[in-house]
């Protein structure tokens, strides 16, 4: 037993199979941190032989978690909120289809951040990265082209899911789920002259069908 003052032991003192453990487990976190810093590097160091011979493994392995952009200094920062809202599709148990209210996930968020000391990187930023990380893949009329906005399509349907299926599934079978995003312009200061408009503007995404791969894990489609 150790005493107060006592001093560690040494990683020599500690008998062999402790010493193996402790040298894996170094060693797995050595790896990962190296093939986490050179990913990164290669992802926004400028085009080279190597970055373009293993774009596709960069990629995948960047987006859409670790993406990186430059908007914190930008020269006009974002005078807008954007909310992200959704709304299911559900068969009942009576075989009737019921299309539920809209729910925004970015209140919901924005509750769990108020008075939060320590909010959670999923409360702050998964929603809202995700939501442009579609809009940076897909044009205004919603259509995309390659792997990434595909991804970005099962990123926000799987958020969606995570968050909704319990209550939506208390309901009934959840066949489609439709996103919708709802922004308003920030109010200008009071002693600002500038005039805007304080109507909210929608964009509307097509439904989506729901399959088993967007259900949170160990969920099943009723």
């Amino acid at each position: 037993m150790q005493h107060y003052g006592d001093e560690p032991r040494p990683p020599a003192a500690l008998s062999l199979p402790s010493r193996v453990v402790t040298t894996v487990v170094a060693g797995a976190v050595t790896l990962a941190v190296a093939v986490h810093l050179a990913m990164m590097f290669l992802h926004v160091a400028p085009p080279n032989t190597l970055s373009k011979q293993h774009s596709e493994l960069i990629n995948d392995y960047v987006f859409p978690e670790y993406e990186q952009n430059w908007k914190l200094f930008a020269p006009n920062p974002l005078q807008q909120n954007i909310a992200v809202q959704v709304r299911a599709q559900v068969r009942t148990a009576g075989d009737d289809r019921l299309t539920t209210g809209w729910t925004d996930l970015s209140a919901v968020d924005g509750r769990a951040l108020l008075h939060n000391p320590v909010p959670s990187h999923t409360q702050q930023n998964e929603l809202r990265r995700a939501w442009e990380y579609y809009l940076n893949t897909h044009d205004a009329q919603n259509r995309t082209s390659g792997a990434r906005g595909e991804l970005a399509e099962q990123y926000v349907r799987r958020i969606v899911m995570q968050r909704m299926s319990t209550q939506w599934a208390a309901r009934g079978k959840v066949e489609q789920i439709q996103v919708r995003s709802m922004t308003t312009a920030v109010s200008p200061p009071s002693w600002s002259a500038e005039k805007i408009s304080e109507k909210p503007r929608y964009r509307e995404l097509p439904w989506w069908p729901v399959t088993a791969d967007d259900l949170p894990e160990g969920a099943k489609i009723q």
